[in-house]
């Protein structure tokens, strides 16, 4: 897809990548962009005044539905929503620090919540000329590792309902695409690994994958994670297991 001219619709888009992607994609199109109140947001607000901003809480799905239902009714047709939100949290299950909240938040955020966005705006999209559903997913979705299980599990569920999706929608003019990352330089991987990369590169990378109408795009170290999957499973799994 050309991305010109388009209505773009980012989540999470305050800051880290989806900032970037916001920022590359802004001169040549009109940008909307459904986040969580935050200072980042506001500061948001003040350097891209033509962004259209919707508050929500993406762990709260009413705060979705409402921000869904402003978006669609001011906004009129919508030609990519490019669903990039999400949170991890690291403790794992045997910790002393793990909270038994964080469960469902996870999921809501990172799962339920594209689903939302994805039912309400559906019709929105439908609009467009050709409209694209983008999610952002991980290279986790693929190998779980050992920590964030729950997190792991919604971006495993995000890669099969990105599938099952595409099937619904292959005789419509709205195509499904999946970004998979490997570990990005943003707040929410603070102090987690080492070779991250750049937001402002990954950004670049996705919007080069999507105007070439690949199904898939595949950011840096997955591509190897993918072809060791392939050859090596065993392998692949004990590597990432490992984080």
């Amino acid at each position: 897809m050309n991305l010109h001219d388009k209505h773009i619709v980012i989540t999470g888009a305050a800051s880290g990548l989806g900032l970037e992607l916001l920022r590359q994609l802004q001169p040549g199109n009109r940008l909307s962009v459904i986040a969580r109140p935050s200072a980042g947001l506001e500061a948001l607000r003040r350097a891209f005044p033509n962004v259209d901003i919707y508050e929500a809480d993406f762990a709260d799905l009413g705060s979705v539905e409402r921000a869904a239902d402003a978006l669609a009714k001011s906004a009129g047709t919508i030609d990519v929503l490019i669903n990039n939100a999400a949170v991890q949290y690291t403790p794992r299950f045997t910790d002393s620090d793990f909270r038994y909240e964080t469960i469902r938040r996870e999921i809501d955020v990172n799962f339920a919540s594209i689903c939302t966005l994805v039912h309400l705006l559906l019709p929105s999209l439908m609009q467009s000329g050709a409209g694209m559903i983008v999610n952002i997913n991980s290279g986790l979705a693929l190998a779980p590792k050992a920590g964030s299980a729950i997190y792991c599990a919604t971006k495993a569920a995000l890669n099969i309902f990105s599938q099952s999706l595409s099937y619904q929608l292959e005789d419509t003019n709205v195509a499904v695409r999946q970004v998979f990352l490997p570990l990005v330089d943003t707040a929410m991987t603070n102090g987690r690994g080492g070779g991250k990369l750049p937001p402002d590169r990954v950004a670049t990378t996705i919007i080069t994958g999507l105007a070439s109408d690949r199904t898939t795009i595949d950011v840096g170290r997955v591509k190897a994670l993918r072809i060791l999957l392939r050859i090596a499973p065993g392998l692949a799994a004990k590597i990432m297991k490992r984080g």
